[in-house]
This record gives structure tokens, sequence and C-alpha cells, in this order.
């Protein structure tokens, strides 16, 4: 029985994945913001799951992972705030210092 939910877990894993690739492929280029932004709201959800897996209080290997998670949510998140500010960068107007006298 074991080996039946571990071969369904890997077959959704798979599905997810091949589902996930298209989606992201059909989405417009001026929508990539808005999608890195809730992206980054699904890490700071992880983050949070991540802690409450880690804060049990036992030295168990869902402690571990639950760290292991901690630290690359927190990566995730801080670098996609970082590539979404730069994103966000290019479509600012060049301010214009030395045309109106100020």
């Amino acid at each position: 029985m074991e080996g039946y939910v571990l071969l369904m877990l890997v077959y959704v894993f798979v599905l997810a994945i091949f589902v996930g690739f298209e989606l992201i492929t059909k989405v417009p280029p001026t929508l990539h913001t808005p999608l890195m932004s809730g992206s980054n709201a699904i890490s700071g959800i992880t983050i949070v799951g991540a802690l409450l897996s880690a804060g049990l209080g036992e030295l168990t290997i869902s402690t571990i992972l639950g760290v292991v998670a901690i630290v690359f949510a927190t990566i995730n998140v801080v670098g996609g705030f970082l590539v979404t500010d730069r994103m966000l960068k290019m479509f600012k107007k060049p301010s214009r210092s030395g045309s109106d006298g100020k």
C-alpha cells in the first residue's frame, strides 16, 4: 500500500510540473510582475507552514525539513522582491533634474 501512495504522489507532482509549465508559458509579459507578486505571497505562506513544522519542539526529520524550507522560502521571497523591484524600476519615467530649474 505504501508503494502505491508514493507512486500516486510522484504522479501528482510530475503532473503539477507539466501543468504549471504550460500555464506559465501562456502568461503575457505585461502580467509577469503581478504574477511574481502573487508568487511572493505564496512563498510567504510557505514560510509560515515551515515555521509551524519546525517549531514542534522535537528533533525529527520534519523539524530539519522545516528549517530547510524556511531557508529556501526566505531566499525565494527576498529574491522575488528584488527582481520585482528591478522590473518596476524599468517602468519609472526618468526624472528631469536640470530642465525645470530646481
